[in-house]
Order: structure tokens, then C-alpha cells, then sequence
């Protein structure tokens, strides 16, 4: 994510680039704290705004979905004061949001939310701006499965996988929202084959994108295993899930609880 683009050349650093740096390296509560006494001291407009995002995005991050959905208000408030509500930034905030609703189980919700953002980006011609429509595309995936419309979330994916706009890690996340809807629709070999190519995506992503997304790639394949009957496999696969969604985003994480879902059907109470 860019979370800074200034249009000057600055003389000296901005505050803001030690929360990016944070992020991107995993200490989501590190950046939270350092965020939230950031915004007490006089900021530019853009830098509040990246301030607020990345409060919001490492809150949701450690799991406080709820809580981020409220962050991320915050960000959209000041987005809309320094870019105007059809900025691509402020977009891109709306879809985030969404997909923190999601994350807290308000699926009909982000579906809503995520076709708005898909509309509002419709007939863009910059990089920027369609790369927020791939966004948004993958959080109204990752909700239609959620709410069982796997063959809609099948065919946009599969819509969105052709955007030459989006970046290696979306086109990963896309990826898995599609073997996750050919999961829900019991097409295990194809979700295996899908999930082998989010691997192939997955291996050429910065460490802290391979890092964080670990757990999903273990989640939808296990899945595909369990499903294809290779019980044993697929027990490695649930484990190794559990683990990384541990190590990366806490227990409190919704993929956290996926995982737990997972390994329920290997252990049941």
C-alpha cells in the first residue's frame, strides 16, 4: 500500500514514514501506539491522513475488527477533508473499511460497501484508481463467500484476475478468493490447482506480504485436502495455518478463528 506520495519534493523526512515502516515490517502495535501519538502533534493534512490509515490498518491487523471499523471512519473523515470523496485514497479507505465489516462478520455489509466503491471506480483509466477497484473486487469475493454466493464470487474473481492494474499481492489475495469459492462449491481438484498458483504468486511477494498471507494459503489448500479426502495432508496444512495466523495476527484475528474452524473438523468437541 502506499501510504505517502507527496506531490513537492520534501527537505527532510515526515514523521509518517516510521508508521509505514512499522507496518510493513509486522509491528502492528508498535505502529498503532506510535499513530496515535503522532496524531496529537501539528500534522499536514496528507500526513494526518496516513497517520489515521495506518492506526486503522494495524488495528484491524491484531484482530479488533469492530474497533477498526471505527479507526478507519477516523482516516475517511480526514481523506475526505485533504483528497474529496472521489479521490482514489479515500476509495481505497471505503474499501478497507468494508473489509474490516467482513472481518467482523458483517458480510451483507461490506458486499454493499465494496459494489459502491466498485461503481464509483468504474471507466478509470488510472493505475491508481483501478487497482482500488481490484481491491474492492476481492473484499466483495471474500464476503460472497462468506455468505455462500460461491459462483458469483467465482466470476468475479476470475473478472478481476484479468486487471493488468493489479499488483502481485492482490492478484494473490484474488487468487485465494478464488479457491475459496470453488471450496464452497466442492470443486476441490480445481481449488487445489487455484491455490497452487496463489503459491507461485505468493513466492514472489515482499516478506511482509509472504508473511501475513501464510496463514491463508495454508487455510484454502487444507481445505482443498480435506475435501479431496487426503486427511493426513491436510491436517499439516490446518496446523501450519493455526501457526502462522498466531505468529502474524493474534488469536483475536478472524483467519485465527478460520483456522480453529479448520482444525475443528479433524477434532470435533
Amino acid at each position: 500500500m502506499k501510504f505517502f506520495r507527496s506531490r513537492a519534493r520534501r527537505t527532510k523526512p515526515s514523521p509518517v514514514f516510521r508508521l509505514a515502516e512499522l507496518f510493513h515490517a509486522g509491528q502492528y502495535a508498535q505502529a498503532e501506539k506510535e499513530g496515535r501519538a503522532l496524531i496529537r502533534s501539528p500534522l499536514s493534512g496528507e500526513e494526518l491522513v496516513v497517520a489515521r490509515t495506518v492506526i486503522a490498518i494495524s488495528t484491524g491487523a491484531q484482530g479488533r475488527h469492530t474497533e477498526a471499523v471505527s479507526e478507519y471512519e477516523e482516516a475517511l473523515a480526514a481523506s475526505h477533508e485533504f483528497y474529496g470523496a472521489e479521490h482514489w485514497q479515500t476509495l481505497k479507505l471505503r474499501s478497507d473499511r468494508a473489509q474490516q465489516l467482513a472481518a467482523g462478520g458483517r458480510h451483507a455489509e461490506c458486499v454493499a460497501e465494496c459494489e459502491a466503491v466498485v461503481r464509483a471506480t468504474a471507466g478509470a483509466t488510472d493505475e491508481d484508481t483501478r487497482l482500488v477497484a481490484a481491491a474492492a473486487t476481492n473484499g466483495l469475493v471474500y464476503a460472497l463467500n462468506k455468505l455462500g454466493q460461491h459462483m458469483k464470487a467465482e466470476a468475479l474473481a476470475r473478472e478481476a484476475l484479468t486487471e493488468p492494474a493489479a499488483t502481485p499481492h492482490v492478484r494473490h489475495v484474488l487468487q485465494l478468493g478464488l479457491a475459496r469459492s470453488l471450496n464452497g462449491q466442492e470443486r476441490y481438484e480445481e481449488a487445489l490447482a487455484e491455490a497452487a498458483t496463489a503459491d507461485e504468486l505468493h513466492r514472489v511477494l515482499t516478506d511482509g506480504q509472504r508473511v501475513t498471507d501464510d496463514g491463508a494459503l495454508h487455510l484454502v489448500t487444507g481445505t482443498a485436502l480435506l475435501g479431496l479426502g487426503r486427511a493426513a495432508e491436510a491436517r499439516t496444512r490446518a496446523d501450519a495455518a493455526l501457526a502462522a495466523c498466531l505468529a502474524t495476527v493474534g488469536p483475536d484475528h478472524h483467519r485465527t478463528a478460520e483456522a480453529r474452524e479448520l482444525l475443528a473438523r479433524f477434532d470435533p468437541a
